[in-house]
């Protein structure tokens, strides 16, 4: 199934795209054109069914992230050879049960409102003065601050100025991840530049190694065994992983709920706002196309897949595909979080990227005034499609 044509809100989703990187404007039509899958050359296999993309991602024995076509394989370029083992096997199991107690949903409460309560606050404030602010800028800054403190990194105080910094240094790394269609191979050039970033923004884990505490990820990897270049990598990861396509989401959910005419429903019930988190991460899928390497001959769908061959999940194609952003939907069993993964690569901060979107939303609605966008501005020749401007001023 192809979306319907575009209202003003999917203009400005494909927009998006098409500004980040032209091919990711040609998802739709590809994606439908290789249901369920299809092999399409110097691509691989293009998987556009929910239930195929699960398996995929359920089958760690015949699909992995760590094998060329998928991102640890790239990321171990960026951060180093013994990144790999932490990808896949016993090692990354290890890792994510030693970590996952700092993302239930407990913990990130607790984290957003001490990490970023200040910044909610000065928001709400702001808003309701009638003043104009830039959601871009806001969304660098609050998911920048988040996943400084829960990695344990030190924290910056008085400004935002290095929060925005920071997250430059984590677009342009992930930038670098751009027009991998057939290959995460990287160039050498690029590999350079990559390891350079990641030098820059793990830059303060040395200081934070010793003195970390069990509620931070540095101080959890480091009592899990991993050394200080290991931890610094897989601090690296995380922040990274867990700003850019946040900050994506926030951004172009505040603009689906204006271009929709939804934020009036929020205004009125703001019952709606799980919906609106859970459309807004349905809508966006800020990770579009999720790819993993074929590491052994299996059957999927009818076809057979040898070692050695890349899939691509078409993970934005399938979960656009139920239908436009709509307060309405409900919970579609056949997408069910395909946003976030799945298997055990499943996303570890899901839960804490629903409470950051709850309490953003709860922010932006405080005064029970709608919202106007005054300007806006695509990022252009990035990895992840977002805003580099979005104003907004209460009317």
């Amino acid at each position: 199934m192809i979306p319907s044509l575009p209202r003003v809100a999917e203009w400005h989703e494909l927009a998006l795209h098409a500004a980040a990187q032209p091919g990711l404007a040609l998802l739709a039509p590809l994606g439908a054109v290789t249901a369920p899958i299809r092999k399409v050359p110097k691509f691989g296999w293009v998987v556009s069914d929910p239930e195929l993309a699960r398996e995929v991602h359920r089958d760690s024995e015949h699909f992995s992230i760590a094998a060329d076509g998928a991102s640890g394989h790239w990321w171990s370029q960026m951060l180093g050879d013994f990144a790999a083992d932490r990808f896949e096997g016993p090692a990354h199991q290890q890792l994510r049960a030693g970590l996952g107690d700092l993302f239930s949903r407990p913990a990130s409460e607790h984290l957003v409102e001490t990490s970023t309560g200040v910044l909610l606050e000065r928001l709400r404030t702001d808003l309701a003065a009638g003043r104009t602010v830039d959601i871009a800028e806001f969304g660098k800054v609050f998911t920048a601050s988040a996943m400084v403190d829960i990695a344990g990194l030190p924290r910056e105080t008085g400004t935002a100025a290095p929060y925005v910094e920071y997250f430059a240094a984590m677009e342009r790394l992930a930038d670098l991840g751009k027009g991998n269609w057939s290959t995460t191979r990287v160039p050498a050039r690029n590999q350079r530049k990559g390891r350079a970033l990641s030098a820059l923004i793990g830059a303060t884990v040395d200081q934070a190694y010793d003195s970390a505490g069990p509620d931070t990820v540095i101080g959890r990897c480091r009592e899990l065994g991993l050394t200080l270049e290991q931890t610094r990598g897989f601090t690296v990861l995380l922040v990274v992983a867990g700003t850019v396509t946040l900050a994506s989401t926030l951004g172009r959910l505040v603009a689906l709920l204006h271009d929709t005419g939804d934020q009036h429903r929020l205004l009125g019930d703001a019952g709606l706002i799980p919906e609106a988190v859970r459309e807004g991460l349905r809508v966006t899928s800020s990770m579009p196309v999720v790819g993993r390497g074929v590491v052994g001959d299996v059957e999927l769908g009818g076809k057979h897949l040898r070692a050695g061959d890349r899939v691509k999940v078409m993970t934005w194609y399938i979960d656009n595909s139920v239908g436009r952003f709509d307060l309405d939907l409900g919970y579609v069993a056949r997408t069910r979080q395909l946003w976030f993964g799945g298997g055990k690569h499943f996303c570890l901060g899901a839960a804490l990227t629903h409470v950051q979107m709850t309490r953003f939303l709860e922010v932006l609605l405080a005064a029970g005034r709608p919202w106007e966008i005054t300007r806006r501005r695509y990022r252009f020749n990035a990895f992840v499609p977002l805003y580099r401007t979005l104003d907004i001023r209460l009317r």
